[in-house]
């Protein structure tokens, strides 16, 4: 072999041992060969969308937190629901998750271009995190390979954090995932984006007032749920913008859901929010960070998932 030869092969070998993320088997570069426009199809799918609806950045991150808190990050959250099952979508936890169109968009592009190559699972995280991204978030980048899982069970969503647990519980739920509880505040701080609905805080605004709840936004909330309880509530005054009011919110005992105050209310977690609030640069970097290892929870390589060609069904 001529030694021009020769060094070109191991200049790839190098730049291809470069991608490799060193976790799970997954790697930066996993389309590169294989599917090199992947990323690009991707986010432009993403652009379009929230060019459309901004709103829908918060929609493709939840649902890309919904799908790894159950079975891994593994698409089984944009499964449908059968005659024979009753899948996760369809739990009454997962009923106001928007964005399965820009996903099924991308998946459908993707198919035109390398069919069989790029899974759902893939698609979801990378869309998350172009939607942070455009939002007004952190550029990361994540690493790639995950396969689909087949399993998309509505009892399973009972692993999902509900909008009622304290600190303690919190830190408790996302530990068994092997998240500290400062990794667990960064990941809720994804509550900058997006509404919740007053059926998941109504209970904060009963004859037991909860303490931890500003009086004056009690009464605010109060009369906005008067209308319903699918009537909205945006999380922080930025709800389209990636920042840190969120937290500037808990200081001032404005947090939406008790599940948010709440990290404000305990000493385990005050600090951590405090230095959020102070400083968004600290927030953004141990957010991204946190992203990444949510990204790779349980994740399904080789035999153990699939490509699936459409990601509302199985292949």
């Amino acid at each position: 072999m001529g030694i021009a030869k020769l060094l070109g092969v191991l200049l790839v070998m190098e730049m291809m041992s470069g991608f490799r993320s060193g976790a799970h088997g997954l790697s930066m570069g996993y389309y590169i060969m294989s599917c090199p426009m992947a990323e690009f199809i991707v986010r432009n799918s993403v652009i379009r969308a929230l060019q459309a609806d901004p709103t829908l950045a918060a929609g493709l991150i939840r649902m890309h937190f919904h799908d790894c808190f159950i079975e891994g990050c593994d698409a089984s959250i944009l499964l449908d629901s059968t005659k024979d099952n009753t899948a996760e979508k369809d739990s009454p936890a997962n009923l106001s998750l928007r964005g399965y169109e820009v996903i099924d968009a991308a998946k459908e592009e993707l198919e035109k271009q390398c069919p069989g190559v790029v899974s759902c699972a893939d698609i979801l995280a990378m869309a998350s995190t172009y939607a942070i991204f455009e939002a007004g978030g952190p550029v990361y980048d994540i690493p790639k390979g995950r396969k689909d899982g087949s399993r998309s069970k509505i009892q399973d969503t009972i692993n999902l954090p509900p909008p009622t647990l304290n600190a303690s519980e919190l830190i408790k739920m996302f530990g068994q995932h092997g998240f500290t509880a400062q990794e667990m505040v960064a990941l809720s701080g994804a509550h900058t984006l997006g509404v919740a609905r007053c059926s998941s805080f109504k209970n904060r605004l009963s004859d037991a007032v909860d303490p931890n709840l500003d009086s004056g936004f009690a009464k605010q909330l109060t009369k906005i749920c008067s209308a319903g309880d699918n009537t909205e509530q945006p999380f922080d005054a930025t709800r389209n913008r990636f920042d840190n009011l969120y937290f500037n919110a808990l200081q001032r005992n404005t947090g939406l859901l008790a599940s948010d105050q709440t990290l404000f209310a305990s000493a385990r977690t005050r600090n951590i929010v405090n230095g959020y609030a102070f400083n968004q640069a600290m927030f953004f970097f141990d957010f991204q960070q946190a992203m990444v290892k949510m990204s790779m929870l349980d994740v399904k390589e080789g035999f153990k998932g699939e490509v699936r060609q459409n990601c509302r069904k199985i292949n």
